[in-house]
């Protein structure tokens, strides 16, 4: 069933007992989809939440996954709270989103239900409790962005923007297997979420509290031949021994600047796969995805003039006009997420050289060295091609001549004579500081270089970056 032709996410199931039946699995649990139709995870309560803002603020995702299934269409409202929400920003959300039940399968929190007159137990669990189920509302979906500092930005879409960018309906013979490294609660993995489900297949959840080591051998045990991430995602699943315990046709990557640093390893690494890498925001939607195994994108598609999407670059930024564009702000951010033409403004720098666009960095990350502007990513980008090296932080150290200066911390690669010895360290560095001088301006050029055992990610998949 296309998406266009969904009036909520129920839908999707009216033809499961005339299909393979997909499933839901997640560290703990799973759940066949034909029986959520026949049933509920709500315990049969959907009705007292008809017409509510709801919060869904579950532990597992896979509790999260089947109240979004059940309440699209019933909630006037759903807020998908990411697990890393700290209770601050908790009670914030429930003012600005005018929060009135909460679902979630834990005891309430108690900062949270203050304010809140109506909870409901949420499980894995399919109870066969029939409730009334009909589509009354088009339901508001509010996620929030992945930014480190300060409140949340809340960004309000519906059904129809959420799944602008995928075609749905299952393909004859199509035995295909989902899973991504995303939290379903935020824009990217809500993409693999929906795309699953719209397109007939099953999916594989990941869990924040187990080891990539693990969540690569259980994707594995369940046969995942699609898999998503970001490019940190997929250096640190790299470096994994279990990483040999998936053998996936399709690839993606999204959220940070893929580089052909990782889009090479991956190829290398899983010979036959296809790699894609797509470039979204959570305000603007899903834009393009690039399939041809280069870094960047080719400039043609400034030029596309579409039903879907128009991109174009001002002041260097990446800008966005199309139907998968968010409603409106939440909060305290204002109400407009786009200009008066109807373009977000991604924040996301791009340069042209030759016939493609390359993302350099973000807009808001800049360090400044003595007036001079360096990206941080367009730094990584350049260590990251050094063969023995996994992933790369590049930030800020105050300097008290330069304001700042370029710091570098550096993963090796686990495989042996990758600077595992103190002579090989040493000669590591030079290499890569040679390359650096090449490559860069001299003010870009990291002053330090320290080799970590591994460097932080944040719950959103990109890597954490602060500045010391």
């Amino acid at each position: 069933m296309p998406p266009s032709d969904l009036s909520s996410l129920w839908d999707f199931l009216s033809p499961a007992g005339h299909l393979p039946d997909r499933y839901l699995w997640d560290a703990t649990a799973s759940v066949a989809l034909s029986d959520l139709a026949q049933g509920s995870s709500l315990d049969g309560r959907l009705e007292e939440l008809r017409g509510r803002s709801v919060l869904i603020a579950t532990r597992g995702q896979l509790a999260a996954a089947l109240a979004l299934i059940e309440l699209d269409g019933v909630a006037h409202r759903l807020v998908l709270c990411p697990p890393d929400l700290s209770a601050e920003h908790a009670r914030y959300v429930v003012a600005a989103a005018a929060v009135d039940a909460l679902v979630s399968d834990r005891a309430a929190p108690e900062p949270i239900t203050q304010n809140v007159g109506c909870f409901v137990a949420s499980s894995p669990r399919i109870t066969s409790r029939n409730c009334r189920r009909s589509a009354s509302d088009q339901t508001q979906w509010v996620l929030l962005t992945s930014g480190t500092t300060g409140v949340p930005k809340m960004v309000v879409h519906t059904l129809s923007s959420l799944t602008g960018a995928i075609r749905g309906g299952r393909k004859a013979g199509r035995q295909v297997v989902w899973s991504t490294f995303y939290d379903i609660r935020r824009y990217g993995g809500l993409q693999i979420f929906l795309r699953a489900l719209l397109d007939g297949d099953s999916l594989v959840l990941s869990n924040a509290e187990e080891s990539t080591g693990d969540f690569l051998n259980r994707a594995g045990a369940h046969g995942v031949t699609h898999i998503s991430g970001t490019p940190s995602h997929w250096r640190r699943a790299l470096m994994n021994p279990s990483a040999r315990k998936i053998s996936p046709q399709y690839i993606r990557l999204s959220g940070e600047i893929a580089d052909q640093a990782i889009l090479d390893s991956l190829r290398a690494f899983y010979a036959g796969a296809r790699i894609a890498h797509a470039f979204a925001s959570t305000e603007g939607g899903v834009a393009f995805d690039v399939k041809d195994g280069l870094a960047g994108f080719p400039a043609s598609l400034m030029a596309e003039r579409d039903a879907d999407v128009e991109l174009k670059v001002d002041d260097g930024t990446l800008r966005i006009r199309s139907a998968r564009t968010a409603l409106r702000y939440l909060g305290d951010s204002g109400d407009k997420v786009a200009d008066e033409e109807g373009f977000v403004d991604t924040g996301d720098m791009i340069e042209l050289r030759g016939s493609r666009y390359y993302f350099v960095g973000r807009r808001d990350g800049v360090i400044n060295v003595g007036g001079l502007k360096v990206h941080p990513e367009e730094v990584e980008a350049v260590i990251n091609r050094h063969p023995s090296v996994q992933m790369t932080l590049v930030r800020a150290r105050r300097n008290p001549i330069m304001g700042a200066v370029v710091v570098a911390d550096v993963v090796v690669k686990p495989e042996p004579g990758c600077g595992s010895s103190p002579g090989g360290i040493g000669a590591l560095k030079s290499e890569i500081l040679a390359a650096c001088h090449r490559a860069l301006a001299p003010h870009k050029v990291p002053v330090t270089i320290r080799f970590v055992p591994t460097l932080g990610v944040a719950a959103s998949g990109k890597l954490a970056r602060l500045t010391a």
